[in-house]
């Protein structure tokens, strides 16, 4: 009779052991570190980008780079789901802006709005400082919440953002300016809800 294996079951190694298992080139624990977070990578994916295919591609290049990238990876910044979630969501961003040339229709921009602030993105990436960002784009009246996700997701100017939205340039450039001051007040303030009008 062989000596009994007490081998920890791979499926339910800590997030950090299978990221260094994927580092080493593991094949098994490759597929389990995958499976583990593909969702929450994709959740982010598709609530940036809109795009389910996009997100698909974002997700495969997400997990390509945690793979590459493994060996820098610090605890101390962050658990594995927010590193990885961040590495997805930044790929979006730009995968977003890259396509930024393609008009962008104000009821998508009212979904991103929401994406923002409630979908997968809103617990994979639920650190103190993405809760109050989120919390306070979402106090934003909505033509200044739009106004500064054209802006600060989409990489819009004012001029474009004024003839997306067919309103004039300073209106625009308000919209963005007054956005960005209730945000800062937000952020900066000790209690989330107060922020000036």
């Amino acid at each position: 009779m062989g000596v009994p294996s007490f081998r920890f079951p791979a499926d339910r190694l800590p997030d950090e052991a299978l990221l260094s298992g994927l580092a080493t080139g593991d094949p098994e624990l490759a597929v389990i570190f995958v499976r583990r977070f593909q969702r929450a990578v994709f959740g982010v994916a598709v609530a940036v980008t809109g795009d389910r295919e996009l997100a698909e591609d974002i997700a495969q290049q997400t997990f390509e780079r945690a793979w590459r990238h493994a060996q820098i990876y610090d605890a101390r910044r962050g658990s594995v789901t927010t590193w990885l979630t961040t590495i997805a969501h930044n790929l979006a961003i730009d995968a977003v802006r890259a396509r930024r040339t393609e008009p962008v229709a104000p009821e998508d921009l009212d979904a991103l709005l929401d994406a923002v602030t409630d979908t997968p993105e809103q617990w994979a990436l639920a650190d103190e400082a993405s809760s109050r960002l989120r919390d306070a784009v979402a106090q934003l009246p909505r033509e200044q919440g739009r106004a500064l996700v054209m802006a600060g997701i989409y990489g819009m100017t004012a001029q474009q953002i004024a003839d997306r939205e067919r309103i004039p340039l300073g209106t625009a450039k308000t919209r963005i300016r007054t956005a960005m001051g209730k945000l800062r007040n937000t952020l900066a303030s000790p209690n989330r809800g107060d922020h000036g009008q």
